[in-house]
């Protein structure tokens, strides 16, 4: 209450409300847009350290392969390139992605899969190339078969005989698009680096890595082998950022909506209900109760309902609970009177003479210094000697003993019958029954739903029913919703039945057209329940 009573304080005014819900919905944005934003970016990083792992994994396996070919051919640089010039073309052949072996012998590559003898000095071919090296790595503007054609060099030194090794030039298309093709969306170019030199995907010729952009998304090194691959990507990429703005732009909106509804609503409900009162906010609706027996209408009850011009309907629960809280049941239940009798001419015309009218009445309200004036003031406004009221008492509050029994009893003299609303779901439940004096018991419909059905409110319904026929009172089932339930409860007895299988709560116009036309359970009329 003390906090209802600052926010109340604070916010009195529409300005101010509108203000703070304003500030409320840009600070939401912020922190929705900002917390997606950076959801976004830790899966675009997680997505780039997911391909780093996959192009090292590939390389790795891919100069493994190489090396381990390269080794196959070593014992080649034993011999003269006319004797093994043959099965160094083999095995080039079958290497898709080597463009040629070289057998190198003393610093000179001496035979070539591609143009058999040769004598060329290292020095001259691959400047670049450490032939001192176990491995080393170059890229190459072209090879004297293919020049202009960028190449990727790799040496492997004769792990056993000095100054021999194989040299390898690679088609270079292959690596860079295989591994790019996958993942076009995240990355947007990536380049190979060997010698200070790169490949790249943004430039067909060979580059040196100073003219390479700087900081690339991510580097990723090869162990063992002298290349390294450089991604680049956007981290903070164009559509990340729409869908960032985008999703705090809508939950800025909605939670600057639900601030101003919960201010609105719930902190000034007070004043609300006091300001729908007066400008004629609140309507009211009848649910009609069925004689079990007959099948027919024996009367209705009468429901209050809200419909707020800004957050639109609201539920009856939350209305009343809050009214109760703040000491406004009373001028809302009056309101009820003024609303049900400016209906009871009407309303005459559709129920015959003796219709119960139930109408719901919060402890609070009883205990009121001007309640017997308030029902006697309600009862003089209704046609005389049309309608049989039916006060019924809700739960939610426990009634003081001494003063609801003189009350109880007034009101008994007074022609009005009492019933206790919902029962069984509030603190009171047997209590009203042993010491009140009562003449209906309504079954809350949290108990018609447990017909059928093995659960712990099934047993304590049979006992109800017990209790009421051994107390001598009149039973209503609430909530009644299915033909199985209606069955059950005319079997075991229940006197009057309502719910949605019979008719939901109706406005005055809507009950005359539903008491006119034939009714979906017309079928059950005389059908022998007990069989």
């Amino acid at each position: 209450m003390f906090s209802k009573t600052i926010f109340s304080r604070y916010f009195s005014s529409v300005r101010q409300i509108v203000a703070f819900s304003i500030l409320a919905g840009v600070f939401a944005a912020l922190l929705i847009g900002g917390i997606t934003s950076l959801a976004l970016h830790s899966k675009r990083e997680a997505s780039y350290d997911s391909l780093s792992g996959d192009v090292r994994d590939y390389l790795s396996q891919f100069f493994q392969d190489l090396h381990s070919t390269a080794n196959g051919i070593q014992p080649l640089t034993l011999s003269d390139c006319h004797q093994v010039s043959g099965e160094l073309t083999s095995s080039a052949a079958f290497n898709a992605n080597v463009r040629a072996f070289v057998l190198v012998r003393e610093g000179f590559a001496y035979c070539s899969s591609a143009t058999g003898s040769m004598m060329l000095d290292m020095h001259e071919l691959v400047p670049d190339i450490d032939i001192n090296s176990n491995i080393d790595i170059d890229i190459l503007h072209g090879t004297p078969m293919m020049p202009g054609k960028p190449t990727i060099a790799a040496w492997f030194k004769n792990p056993v005989i000095q100054g021999r090794g194989v040299f390898a030039t690679l088609n270079v298309n292959l690596t860079p698009y295989l591994l790019f093709t996958t993942r076009q969306s995240d990355v947007v170019s990536m380049a190979i680096i060997a010698s200070g030199k790169a490949l790249t995907t943004i430039s067909s010729n060979v580059m040196n890595v100073s003219e390479l952009p700087p900081n690339p998304t991510r580097e990723i090194s090869i162990p063992g082998y002298p290349i390294k691959i450089a991604l680049y990507g956007k981290t903070w990429p164009v559509e990340d950022i729409q869908i960032s703005v985008l999703t705090g732009l809508v939950f800025g909106i909605l939670g600057g909506a639900l601030c101003a509804y919960f201010l609105t609503v719930r902190l000034r409900s007070g004043k609300e209900i006091l300001t729908g009162i007066k400008r004629g906010q609140f309507y009211v609706v009848y649910q009609p109760v069925v004689d079990a027996k007959t099948l027919t209408m024996s009367g209705v009850e009468v429901l209050m309902r809200w419909n707020h011009p800004i957050a639109g309907p609201i539920p009856p629960d939350a209305f009343i609970a809050f009214a109760e809280a703040q000491q406004l049941i009373v001028p809302l239940t009056r309101h009820l009177f003024d609303l049900i009798a400016r209906d009871a001419r009407r309303l005459q015309q559709v129920l015959p003479p003796g219709a119960r009218l139930g109408v719901n009445l919060a402890p609070s309200h009883l205990h009121s210094p001007t309640f017997k004036e308030d029902i006697q003031a309600f009862a003089a406004s209704m046609p005389p000697h049309h309608f049989q009221l039916i006060f019924e008492i809700t739960e939610r509050d426990m009634v003081k003993e001494n003063e609801a029994s003189c009350l109880f009893h007034w009101m008994h003299e007074q022609g009005f019958e009492i019933a206790v609303d919902d029962f069984g779901t509030g603190h009171s439940a047997l209590i009203y029954l042993e010491r009140f004096k009562l003449d209906y018991l309504k079954i809350d419909r949290g108990f018609v739903n447990s017909i059928g059905l093995e659960t712990v409110t099934s047993p304590v319904l049979d006992a109800v029913l017990t209790l009421a026929r051994k107390l001598s009172m009149t039973t209503v089932a609430e909530g009644v919703e299915t033909r199985e339930q209606a069955k059950w409860l005319i079997d075991q007895g229940v006197n009057y039945l309502q719910g949605y299988f019979f008719a939901w709560p109706l406005t005055l116009e809507q009950l005359k057209e539903w008491e006119s036309q034939p009714k979906s359970y017309d079928e059950l009329k005389g059908t022998d329940f007990s069989e």
